[in-house]
Order: C-alpha cells, then sequence, then structure tokens
C-alpha cells in the first residue's frame, strides 16, 4: 500500500490554514510549523485587562471563500465560527465635519451620494458597473489561478486592456465621479491591501464589487476566533500544528526541497513544503543556495507597501453612534500618499482606520467598556529612518489627540488602557521584509506572473502561499492564493 504523500507549511497565517486545510481534505497529510504562541500570524491577538484586541486583518468580506474551506468534507462554517454583517460597511469622516456612510443599501447610499454632489449618483451607477466588470475578471476567473509562466499573463491581457488596467484606482474614480469627498470613498480601499490609491492598478476597484456582494462580516469574538476556527477544523481533518518553534531552514538536495529545520533543533521531513511566511524571508531560509540568494536579491529590488502604527486602546463606556469601522481621512489626500510611499516622512496629520469591535460584540471589551484601534499607514522601514522606540509613544499620542479631536471629546477622561504595534515590530515578529504590512506593493508590474510565483521556478516541490503571492494581500487575496497553490500541490 502507497504511503499517502506529506506536507509542511511554514507559518500559520490565514493563507497557511487555508493551504493546510485544502491538502488534508485531499489526503495529503500535512503539518503546520508557526513560529509565535497562537496561530494567526498577521491575524494574532492580544487579551488584556478583559479586553480582546486583534493585530488584524479585522475587515471580512467575500465570507463564500472562507465557507469553501468547510464545505471541502461537507462541513459547516458556523459550527465553528458565527458570522455578524457590519453595516454601515464604513463610515467615512472628514475634517470639515462632512460623514460618509457608505452601505449595502442601494438607496440609502445613493443619498450620501447626493448629499455631497447628486450628479455624481449617475457616475457611480456606472463606475459600479465598472468595478462589476473588473471583479468578474481579476476575482472570479483569476483570483485563484496560479501565474507560473508569461504565457499565463499574456491570456489575461485582453481582459486588463479592456479595463485600462494600467490607470490607476483613483484616476478610473476620476472618470466617473467629480467630487473630491466621494473620489477618496471610492478608492481609498486599495490601503487595506498595502496599495497607493494614486498607482494601484484600477483592476483594484473590484474590491468595491467585491463588498457589494458578499458584504463585510465580523467574526463574533474578533479575526481571532476565524482564526481560532480554521485551525479546528484542520486538526480535526487530522492535520497537525507546531506552535512556538518557528522554521529557522529549509533542506534541500538539488532541485528539490526535503524538510525543515526548527528553532528547537526538530528536523521534519516531507513531500512537498509551502511557505506562508514573508516572500524575502522565505528565501532567506535556503540559505545556502546560490539560486535562493539571486530570488532574494531581485525581491529586494520590488516595491514594498508601506507598513502600520497600530494604537489598540480600551476606554471606560459606551459609543453607540461611533461605526464598527470609521476611516478618519487628512485634510490631505494625494501628498499624504506621497509621504507614506515615497518619501521619507512621517506625517504629522495621518488618515486613520478606526476599528471598534465592541459596537458590534460587546463580549469584545469588559462590562461597561469599549475596545478600539486606531491605525495608520506609514512608511516603511527602508523609506524612513525612524527610531520607533522614540518615536512610537510620541505618534501615539498624536494618534490619540486626533480620534479625540475628530470623534471622542473626552477620550483622556476615559482611557482605560492602550499600547501600540510599530514598524519594528511588524519586522521582528513577523519576519516582514523592511516591516512591511502588506508585502509587495500591488502595482501592476508586480501583479500575477509579475508577483511571487506559487511555485518556485527551480524548486520543484516549494511553494508560496499569502500576500506576496498572487493575488495579493486581504484575506480573499491569500485564501485565493491558498486555493491556486493547493492547485499545484494535490496535482
Amino acid at each position: 500500500m502507497t504511503s499517502p504523500r506529506t506536507a509542511i507549511v511554514i507559518g500559520a497565517g490565514f493563507g497557511g490554514l487555508a493551504l493546510a486545510i485544502r491538502l488534508q481534505s485531499a489526503g495529503i497529510m500535512t503539518t503546520v510549523v508557526e513560529s509565535r504562541d497562537e496561530p494567526g500570524g498577521r491575524a494574532y491577538v492580544w487579551r488584556k485587562e478583559g479586553y480582546v484586541f486583534d493585530a488584524g486583518p479585522t475587515v471580512i468580506t467575500d465570507p463564500a471563500c472562507l465557507r469553501e474551506l468547510w464545505a471541502l468534507t461537507a462541513s459547516d462554517m458556523s459550527a465553528d465560527v458565527d458570522l455578524i454583517p457590519v453595516s454601515p460597511f464604513y463610515r467615512l469622516l472628514w475634517g470639515d465635519g462632512t460623514s460618509f456612510d457608505y452601505s449595502n443599501d442601494d438607496e440609502s447610499l445613493n443619498a450620501e451620494i447626493a448629499k455631497l454632489d447628486p450628479a455624481d449618483v449617475e457616475g457611480y451607477a456606472r463606475f459600479l458597473d465598472y468595478s462589476r466588470g473588473v471583479y468578474e475578471d481579476g476575482y472570479v476567473k483569476l483570483g485563484a489561478v496560479p501565474f507560473l509562466t508569461a504565457t499565463s499573463m499574456v491570456k489575461a491581457a485582453p481582459a486588463l486592456i479592456r479595463h485600462k488596467a494600467w490607470h490607476s484606482v483613483y484616476a478610473t474614480v476620476s472618470r466617473f465621479v467629480r467630487n473630491e469627498k466621494l473620489r477618496q470613498a471610492l478608492s481609498f480601499h486599495t490601503l487595506l491591501v498595502g496599495g497607493n490609491p494614486m498607482r494601484t492598478s484600477s483592476i483594484y476597484a473590484l474590491i468595491h464589487a467585491l463588498e457589494k456582494s458578499g458584504g463585510v462580516w465580523f467574526a463574533r469574538g474578533g479575526t481571532n476566533r476565524l482564526v481560532s476556527g480554521m485551525a479546528a477544523l484542520f486538526k480535526r481533518l487530522g492535520g497537525t500544528i507546531i506552535l512556538d518553534d518557528g522554521v529557522v531552514r529549509i533542506l534541500h538536495e538539488g532541485k528539490q526541497v526535503t524538510g525543515v529545520i526548527t528553532r528547537s533543533g526538530q528536523r521534519l521531513a516531507a513531500d512537498m513544503i509551502a511557505s506562508n511566511a514573508d516572500i524575502v524571508h522565505s528565501y532567506g531560509l535556503l540559505m545556502p543556495s546560490p539560486v535562493a540568494a539571486r530570488r532574494q536579491k531581485r525581491l529586494r529590488a520590488k516595491r514594498f507597501s508601506p507598513s502600520l502604527f497600530v494604537v489598540h486602546f480600551g476606554l471606560r463606556g459606551h459609543y453607540p453612534d461611533i461605526a464598527h469601522h470609521s476611516i478618519l481621512f487628512s485634510d490631505r489626500y494625494g501628498p499624504l500618499l506621497r509621504d507614506i510611499y515615497d518619501h521619507r516622512r512621517l506625517a504629522p496629520d495621518p488618515s486613520l482606520y478606526l476599528h471598534h469591535p465592541s459596537a458590534t460584540d460587546p463580549s469584545m471589551a469588559p462590562e461597561g467598556h469599549s475596545t478600539f484601534y486606531a491605525l495608520a499607514p506609514v512608511p516603511h522601514l527602508g523609506k524612513a529612518d525612524i527610531d520607533w522606540a522614540t518615536e512610537g509613544p510620541r505618534y501615539r499620542n498624536l494618534i490619540l489627540d486626533q480620534v479625540q479631536e475628530m470623534l471622542i471629546p473626552d477620550l483622556r477622561d476615559r482611557l482605560d488602557t492602550v499600547f501600540h504595534y510599530s514598524p519594528v515590530d511588524f519586522r521582528d515578529d513577523l519576519g516582514a521584509h523592511l516591516g512591511s504590512a502588506f508585502s509587495l506593493e500591488p502595482i501592476l508590474t508586480q501583479s500575477a506572473w509579475f508577483r511571487a510565483h506559487n511555485r518556485d521556478d527551480h524548486f520543484g516541490n516549494l511553494f508560496f502561499v499569502g500576500a506576496g503571492t498572487h493575488p495579493g494581500a486581504g484575506i480573499p487575496g491569500v485564501v485565493g492564493s491558498a486555493k491556486a497553490t493547493a492547485g499545484l500541490m494535490i496535482g
């Protein structure tokens, strides 16, 4: 009788767990090796003083791609995870007092648009048609397809040309609507996957249609509950998760990888290895290898997404008027984006994403309290020489002051607990190259075939999954990359 095939997945982030579930469901005996003490990767969790602080990601879209993982073995996701719809999707706020509720209710959304500019209601309808077109071509048809050859990119070219993919999301939105605030409202989404709206390919306008078709959701108990639900499913299928013992080396002979060595000295062998770790870090695990060194050098020369500075805080009291997801826009949009992506400076007026999970699920905070985090995109460690040990506390106070000024006047009086997470933490905790929060920047020349491939071109049984591979960052992106990679591994 032939022994079952075996696989090792490095990293228990969303991509790694989704891939492991697919492999184990197909009868491939799979072991996930994770360096941290809990699964999740970028979706880590801290529990402090009765508060639950999700590290992120906290915007859950396309729940169908998640339910599909349970359906592989005729299971029901609801047995492990309770998803709650979030409405409005986001509340957008500007310094002049303008607010915009971005929801899935067409009548309400059109009314919000009309408040900004009645003439843009018709333009928005045309933008939505465009977004649905790129969603169908870019996500439904190609989101889980591995781009391993230049020919595969050529085949996708007609769709890219049809949708004028060389235009940016912001430029594309501007073709349809004229109000500047509405242009910001319809283009900011790329920031949630590491992209600059001013230069990210218009293909990423699909995010709007993705949200419209599938909604925006929250996992009861936090994103960590979705992670633990995926881990529970994987273990029920017979998979193994090793925690707190990261891989320090990938072993190889000729054009084959053969196993891994962990921090504790364990040697694990497998027929196939897939890495959900940072893509630059992953190639470092193959050293010494001239091939891996060349791959890593080429990757280092690419453009990487910015990092994030995240302030987690708990407040005494409830805030029913603050939405689950809010975007607090700076008075500068384009200039601020240039500060983040191109200049070596830390902006004094960041735009913020404010997460308020206890608005939907009171269990995220102690009774009578509320949980928040405020997230600001900041330059990665290769862009700005910032001493975060010194700058972190100052920037944390600046962000809290901004939230206080725009939303919570008595924030300082109600502040119960606070801590922050900086680009240095992304580098040190997650092995993220330059502290980038989203891996490679999602520009057209770093997408699909131009992104890291789901299977290595030299080591035939080495695979990659996650934000650095096609199709990119975000929960649907990394779960899609897992589907693409699993198809290659299962054969």
